[in-house]
């Protein structure tokens, strides 16, 4: 099982989004979503992402490279992972577990629950809060191919985690676990940060979540 520690981004004052891509560059490490854990999708992008936090807000970025992008999903809590997607699924309770969701475009799914089903999702304008930009911009297209490198920059607030009582993120002891996916695209894939041992694609495995601590 892998192991991650969240560092806290020193900061000192209410950063835009751009500042806080900068102070995530700067003050973080990249980890690598690198893991096909199902022969029958073999295709590998380049995937990388950091992560950071300031208390009331988790500072997630991702960098993709991949073959083909596609992204058709315009609505909150939508069919996202059909689209270019990262994922970034985390428990703060050990039982439930939330499943933050971005399309390329930054179109965003939320929901909670214990497994893959009778999930609950999150309020749209909760998760509208979200701050998230896209170095693809955020306006729909159907599957494009070549070679494409692209960025995404969230800001994630603590009232997201609407189904928990969390005060602040500091010294929080969790498990959580990181993807990318594309199952409309004309390679689908399923490649994760910690390892999967079950034998068809499904993400909804919290047995295999690795462990996070923030700082």
């Amino acid at each position: 099982m892998k192991e991650l520690f969240i560092k806290e981004i020193n900061r000192k004052k209410v950063s835009t989004l751009a500042e806080a891509d900068h102070l995530l560059e700067t003050q973080t490490v990249t980890n690598s979503i690198d893991t096909i854990n199902w022969k029958d999708f073999s295709y590998l992008p380049n995937v990388k992402f950091r992560i950071g936090h300031v208390k009331n807000e988790i500072w997630l970025k991702f960098y993709v490279s991949e073959k083909h992008i596609l992204a058709r999903e315009t609505k909150t809590n939508g069919e996202v992972y059909k689209d270019s997607c990262v994922e970034f699924f985390i428990s703060v309770d050990n039982n439930n577990y939330y499943n933050f969701e971005f399309s390329c475009i930054g179109t965003i799914h939320l929901a909670h629950g214990e497994s893959r089903n009778n999930r609950k999702f999150v309020d749209p304008a909760i998760v509208e809060k979200i701050k998230i930009v896209s170095s693809l911009g955020n306006q729909p297209f159907e599957e494009k191919s070549g070679n494409f490198e692209w960025e995404m920059m969230i800001r994630i607030p603590l009232n997201c985690f609407a189904f928990d009582n969390l005060k602040s993120l500091s010294e929080l002891k969790a498990t959580a676990n990181f993807y990318k996916c594309g199952d409309e695209t004309s390679k689908p894939h399923y490649i994760t940060w910690n390892p999967i041992g079950v034998e068809n694609p499904d993400y909804h495995r919290p047995v295999f979540f690795g462990k996070v601590e923030f700082e």
